[in-house]
Protein backbone atom coordinates (compact mmCIF):
# COMPACT_ATOMS: atom_id res chain seq x y z
CA UNK A 1 0.00 0.00 0.00
CA UNK A 2 2.92 2.17 0.68
CA UNK A 3 4.46 1.64 -2.87
CA UNK A 4 0.91 2.57 -4.61
CA UNK A 5 0.90 5.82 -2.78
CA UNK A 6 4.68 6.78 -3.57
CA UNK A 7 3.97 5.95 -7.08
CA UNK A 8 0.71 7.98 -7.44
CA UNK A 9 2.25 11.22 -5.73
CA UNK A 10 4.95 10.65 -7.97
CA UNK A 11 2.49 10.55 -10.77
CA UNK A 12 0.62 13.40 -9.70
CA UNK A 13 3.70 15.67 -9.43
CA UNK A 14 4.80 14.99 -13.48
CA UNK A 15 1.27 15.58 -14.41
CA UNK A 16 1.38 18.92 -12.52
CA UNK A 17 4.88 19.69 -13.72
CA UNK A 18 3.87 18.97 -17.66
CA UNK A 19 0.89 21.47 -17.38
CA UNK A 20 2.64 24.00 -16.15
CA UNK A 21 5.46 24.05 -19.08
CA UNK A 22 4.75 26.70 -21.49
CA UNK A 23 2.41 28.63 -19.66
CA UNK A 24 3.07 31.93 -17.56
CA UNK A 25 2.40 31.90 -13.87
CA UNK A 26 0.15 34.79 -12.53
CA UNK A 27 1.00 36.00 -9.02
CA UNK A 28 -1.95 38.20 -7.83
CA UNK A 29 -3.24 39.01 -10.75
CA UNK A 30 0.30 40.28 -12.37
CA UNK A 31 1.09 38.88 -15.84
CA UNK A 32 5.06 37.21 -15.90
CA UNK A 33 8.00 38.96 -16.96
CA UNK A 34 7.90 39.71 -20.56
CA UNK A 35 4.46 39.40 -21.08
CA UNK A 36 1.04 41.30 -20.99
CA UNK A 37 -1.98 41.02 -22.31
CA UNK A 38 -1.77 43.22 -25.48
CA UNK A 39 0.84 41.67 -27.17
CA UNK A 40 3.83 43.76 -25.72
CA UNK A 41 7.25 42.10 -24.67
CA UNK A 42 9.47 43.30 -22.47
CA UNK A 43 13.45 42.95 -23.59
CA UNK A 44 15.49 42.11 -21.26
CA UNK A 45 18.35 39.28 -22.55
CA UNK A 46 16.20 38.81 -25.88
CA UNK A 47 19.17 37.47 -27.37
CA UNK A 48 21.24 39.61 -30.27
CA UNK A 49 20.93 42.91 -30.04
CA UNK A 50 21.91 46.36 -31.88
CA UNK A 51 21.60 49.57 -32.24
CA UNK A 52 19.39 51.87 -33.61
CA UNK A 53 19.50 55.67 -34.00
CA UNK A 54 16.83 58.24 -33.45
CA UNK A 55 18.34 61.44 -35.24
CA UNK A 56 16.17 64.25 -34.51
CA UNK A 57 15.59 67.65 -36.59
CA UNK A 58 13.43 70.44 -35.53
CA UNK A 59 11.92 72.29 -38.44
CA UNK A 60 9.21 75.32 -38.92
CA UNK A 61 7.18 74.22 -41.77
CA UNK A 62 10.12 73.51 -44.38
CA UNK A 63 12.52 75.68 -42.44
CA UNK A 64 15.49 74.37 -40.15
CA UNK A 65 15.06 75.71 -37.39
CA UNK A 66 17.37 78.35 -35.87
CA UNK A 67 17.32 79.62 -32.49
CA UNK A 68 16.93 83.56 -32.36
CA UNK A 69 16.33 83.40 -36.42
CA UNK A 70 13.18 85.25 -37.37
CA UNK A 71 10.17 82.47 -39.32
CA UNK A 72 6.86 82.77 -40.34
CA UNK A 73 4.12 80.25 -38.61
CA UNK A 74 1.29 78.71 -40.49
CA UNK A 75 -1.18 80.54 -38.67
CA UNK A 76 0.70 83.42 -39.84
CA UNK A 77 2.65 84.67 -36.81
CA UNK A 78 6.26 85.78 -36.59
CA UNK A 79 8.32 84.90 -34.21
CA UNK A 80 11.60 83.92 -33.14
CA UNK A 81 11.99 80.62 -30.62
CA UNK A 82 14.91 80.90 -28.56
CA UNK A 83 14.24 77.52 -26.50
CA UNK A 84 12.75 73.88 -27.62
CA UNK A 85 12.97 71.46 -25.42
CA UNK A 86 11.30 68.23 -24.62
CA UNK A 87 10.75 64.95 -22.88
CA UNK A 88 10.90 61.39 -24.47
CA UNK A 89 10.73 58.25 -22.52
CA UNK A 90 9.43 54.67 -22.54
CA UNK A 91 10.83 53.61 -25.64
CA UNK A 92 9.33 50.50 -27.54
CA UNK A 93 9.47 49.15 -30.80
CA UNK A 94 7.37 46.84 -32.89
CA UNK A 95 8.85 43.57 -35.16
CA UNK A 96 7.20 42.28 -38.57
CA UNK A 97 4.59 40.39 -36.85
CA UNK A 98 2.93 43.11 -35.07
CA UNK A 99 4.86 43.01 -31.43
CA UNK A 100 5.37 45.61 -29.51
CA UNK A 101 8.68 45.00 -27.82
CA UNK A 102 9.44 47.32 -24.77
CA UNK A 103 12.85 48.86 -24.36
CA UNK A 104 14.90 49.23 -21.43
CA UNK A 105 13.80 52.63 -19.51
CA UNK A 106 15.48 55.72 -20.95
CA UNK A 107 14.58 59.49 -20.07
CA UNK A 108 16.30 61.57 -23.11
CA UNK A 109 15.66 65.93 -22.86
CA UNK A 110 16.05 67.02 -26.47
CA UNK A 111 17.04 70.49 -26.84
CA UNK A 112 17.44 72.54 -29.86
CA UNK A 113 20.38 74.65 -27.87
CA UNK A 114 22.07 70.82 -27.13
CA UNK A 115 22.79 69.27 -30.83
CA UNK A 116 23.85 66.05 -28.91
CA UNK A 117 20.85 66.02 -27.45
CA UNK A 118 19.04 65.12 -30.78
CA UNK A 119 20.75 61.87 -31.43
CA UNK A 120 19.06 59.43 -29.13
CA UNK A 121 20.91 55.93 -28.80
CA UNK A 122 18.81 52.75 -28.94
CA UNK A 123 19.26 49.16 -28.02
CA UNK A 124 17.15 46.75 -30.11
CA UNK A 125 16.93 43.06 -30.55
CA UNK A 126 17.75 42.25 -34.13
CA UNK A 127 14.99 42.30 -35.61
CA UNK A 128 13.38 44.13 -38.63
CA UNK A 129 11.62 47.41 -37.13
CA UNK A 130 8.31 48.55 -38.36
CA UNK A 131 7.48 50.71 -35.96
CA UNK A 132 8.97 52.82 -33.13
CA UNK A 133 7.14 54.66 -30.25
CA UNK A 134 7.82 56.63 -26.94
CA UNK A 135 5.72 58.48 -24.37
CA UNK A 136 6.43 62.09 -24.83
CA UNK A 137 7.41 63.42 -21.70
CA UNK A 138 8.08 61.99 -18.20
CA UNK A 139 6.05 59.32 -16.61
CA UNK A 140 3.87 59.55 -13.37
CA UNK A 141 5.68 57.66 -11.94
CA UNK A 142 9.49 59.44 -11.99
CA UNK A 143 7.05 62.99 -11.33
CA UNK A 144 6.51 61.25 -7.88
CA UNK A 145 9.86 59.48 -7.36
CA UNK A 146 11.95 61.89 -5.50
CA UNK A 147 15.08 63.61 -7.05
CA UNK A 148 16.00 63.02 -9.90
CA UNK A 149 19.60 63.01 -11.93
CA UNK A 150 20.77 62.82 -15.44
CA UNK A 151 18.46 64.48 -17.88
CA UNK A 152 15.67 64.76 -15.40
CA UNK A 153 17.94 65.96 -13.25
CA UNK A 154 15.85 69.39 -11.65
CA UNK A 155 18.92 71.69 -12.71
CA UNK A 156 18.31 71.55 -16.58
CA UNK A 157 15.18 74.13 -15.67
CA UNK A 158 12.01 71.27 -16.40
CA UNK A 159 10.86 70.86 -13.08
CA UNK A 160 8.03 72.93 -11.37
CA UNK A 161 7.18 70.82 -7.82
CA UNK A 162 7.34 68.07 -6.32
CA UNK A 163 3.44 68.67 -6.94
CA UNK A 164 3.16 69.40 -10.44
CA UNK A 165 5.96 67.88 -11.69
CA UNK A 166 8.13 68.16 -15.01
CA UNK A 167 7.41 70.34 -17.79
CA UNK A 168 6.95 67.77 -20.61
CA UNK A 169 7.62 70.22 -23.75
CA UNK A 170 9.11 73.80 -23.45
CA UNK A 171 8.82 75.96 -26.47
CA UNK A 172 9.59 79.94 -25.50
CA UNK A 173 10.55 82.78 -27.93
CA UNK A 174 9.33 86.07 -29.01
CA UNK A 175 6.21 87.30 -31.53
CA UNK A 176 5.22 90.12 -32.88
CA UNK A 177 1.70 89.70 -32.11
CA UNK A 178 2.12 89.16 -28.57
CA UNK A 179 0.68 91.73 -26.46
CA UNK A 180 2.88 91.33 -23.05
CA UNK A 181 6.40 92.42 -21.68
CA UNK A 182 8.59 91.99 -24.10
CA UNK A 183 6.36 90.54 -26.88
CA UNK A 184 7.59 87.28 -25.79
CA UNK A 185 5.70 83.60 -25.58
CA UNK A 186 6.32 81.28 -23.01
CA UNK A 187 4.74 77.58 -23.44
CA UNK A 188 5.80 75.33 -20.09
CA UNK A 189 3.38 72.07 -20.89
CA UNK A 190 2.95 69.64 -17.97
CA UNK A 191 0.73 67.98 -15.56
CA UNK A 192 0.60 64.07 -15.62
CA UNK A 193 -2.69 64.00 -12.57
CA UNK A 194 -6.38 62.78 -14.91
CA UNK A 195 -8.11 64.96 -16.46
CA UNK A 196 -5.37 67.12 -17.18
CA UNK A 197 -2.73 64.67 -18.55
CA UNK A 198 -0.22 66.08 -20.91
CA UNK A 199 2.00 62.75 -21.77
CA UNK A 200 1.08 61.75 -25.28
CA UNK A 201 2.19 58.32 -26.62
CA UNK A 202 4.03 58.64 -30.12
CA UNK A 203 3.64 55.97 -32.53
CA UNK A 204 6.04 56.38 -35.75
CA UNK A 205 5.74 53.47 -38.48
CA UNK A 206 8.37 52.36 -40.17
CA UNK A 207 9.99 49.78 -42.62
CA UNK A 208 13.40 48.95 -41.66
CA UNK A 209 15.71 45.95 -42.61
CA UNK A 210 17.62 44.64 -39.98
CA UNK A 211 20.99 46.38 -41.53
CA UNK A 212 19.03 49.78 -41.41
CA UNK A 213 21.04 52.03 -38.45
CA UNK A 214 18.88 54.84 -38.49
CA UNK A 215 15.79 57.11 -38.02
CA UNK A 216 15.38 60.73 -39.31
CA UNK A 217 12.60 61.99 -37.52
CA UNK A 218 11.06 65.75 -38.21
CA UNK A 219 9.98 67.80 -35.27
CA UNK A 220 7.73 70.56 -36.96
CA UNK A 221 7.28 73.84 -34.24
CA UNK A 222 3.86 74.56 -36.56
CA UNK A 223 1.99 72.15 -35.17
CA UNK A 224 2.44 73.51 -31.86
CA UNK A 225 -0.22 76.09 -33.33
CA UNK A 226 -2.48 74.05 -35.83
CA UNK A 227 -2.27 70.81 -34.40
CA UNK A 228 -5.57 69.82 -33.82
CA UNK A 229 -6.90 73.06 -32.89
CA UNK A 230 -5.65 76.92 -33.58
CA UNK A 231 -3.30 78.26 -30.93
CA UNK A 232 -2.85 82.14 -31.46
CA UNK A 233 0.01 83.77 -29.87
CA UNK A 234 -2.01 87.21 -29.52
CA UNK A 235 -4.79 85.51 -27.64
CA UNK A 236 -2.99 82.99 -25.02
CA UNK A 237 1.37 83.96 -25.12
CA UNK A 238 1.51 81.84 -21.59
CA UNK A 239 0.83 78.77 -20.68
CA UNK A 240 3.35 78.32 -17.08
CA UNK A 241 0.68 75.08 -15.09
CA UNK A 242 -1.11 72.46 -15.59
CA UNK A 243 -4.70 72.83 -16.74
CA UNK A 244 -7.08 72.90 -19.97
CA UNK A 245 -4.50 75.08 -21.85
CA UNK A 246 -1.97 72.81 -21.30
CA UNK A 247 -3.84 70.04 -22.51
CA UNK A 248 -4.69 71.58 -25.57
CA UNK A 249 -1.34 72.27 -26.30
CA UNK A 250 0.26 69.07 -25.61
CA UNK A 251 -2.80 67.44 -28.18
CA UNK A 252 -1.56 70.18 -31.01
CA UNK A 253 2.52 69.42 -30.34
CA UNK A 254 1.87 65.63 -29.95
CA UNK A 255 1.49 65.42 -33.84
CA UNK A 256 4.30 66.68 -34.77
CA UNK A 257 6.34 64.05 -35.67
CA UNK A 258 7.16 62.45 -38.92
CA UNK A 259 9.45 60.46 -40.33
CA UNK A 260 12.04 62.14 -42.90
CA UNK A 261 13.91 59.19 -43.69
CA UNK A 262 15.86 56.04 -42.90
CA UNK A 263 19.20 55.13 -43.29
Amino acid sequence: MKIFCLIACFLFTCFITAKGEGQGVVSNGIPPAGKDSHNTSFHSNPGPTRKLVLIFHHMIGNKTLLLGETFTTATGDTIQVYKFKYYLSNFSVTDDKGKIIQLPPQYCLVDEADSASKTIVLNIPDITVTGVSWLLGVDSIKNVSGIQSGALDPLKGMFWTWNSGYVMAKLEGSATASKIAGQSFQYHIGGFRTPMNTLRTIRLSASLEKDVPAIHIIADINRWFTGKTNLSIAETPVCHGPGPLAVRIADNYSTMFSIQNTY
